[in-house]
């Protein structure tokens, strides 16, 4: 089944952050009451892909202004139809940035559910998006997208300074947490 792996991962998740287990609930739920949910027109929800993506070492992310929330986020979008949740997170990165990444940790480093609003012929529905941390390889000279107003390097240890988004703040934390 190819929503299997994501299960399997959910469960590595749980067992890192055991305090998370509600949210982690919501996914299966989705997943597996969802056959489509990798797919953007799941109105029901569905999966997405993001990456906390830091510098080499380490002490800043790389944020996007991002173009439709017109808010400060972490790099990600839509899996259409991959069940690899981190090639969709590695695959928007790279898109979002033009940079090249490599993944730092296959177990999430967070996940989140929030909601969309309705634009143009899309209902409001919500985002499960799986977020994994990646590094950048190479240059750390990013590309603006069409996806972004802008790209910025934010030290991590400032990110209140950029965003009031709790699940970036709380990403913040975590980094830091297990990273100093």
């Amino acid at each position: 089944m190819h929503r299997e792996p994501l299960l399997n991962l959910l469960e590595r998740y749980v067992q890192r952050w055991p305090d998370e287990l509600v949210v982690v609930e919501r996914f299966r739920e989705l997943i597996q009451g969802h056959t489509s949910c990798f797919e953007r027109d799941c109105w029901a929800g569905h999966i997405t892909g993001s990456a906390w993506l830091v510098n080499r070492s380490g002490d800043q992310v790389l944020l996007t202004h991002h173009r439709k929330l017109e808010r400060w986020l972490q790099l990600g979008g839509h899996s259409d139809g991959e069940p690899d949740t981190i090639l969709a997170a590695r695959r928007e990165a790279e898109e979002e940035s033009g940079l090249a990444v490599e993944l730092l940790d296959e177990v999430p480093l967070d996940l989140d559910v929030h909601l969309i609003p309705a634009r143009r012929k899309d209902p409001a529905h919500h985002h499960y998006d799986v977020r994994f941390a990646f590094k950048v390889v190479g240059s750390e000279d990013f590309a603006v997208s069409h996806e972004s107003l802008d790209l910025a390097w934010v030290p991590i240890v400032e990110m209140s300074a950029y965003t009031s988004e709790e699940s970036v703040l709380r990403m913040a934390r975590k980094w830091l947490g297990t990273h100093i």
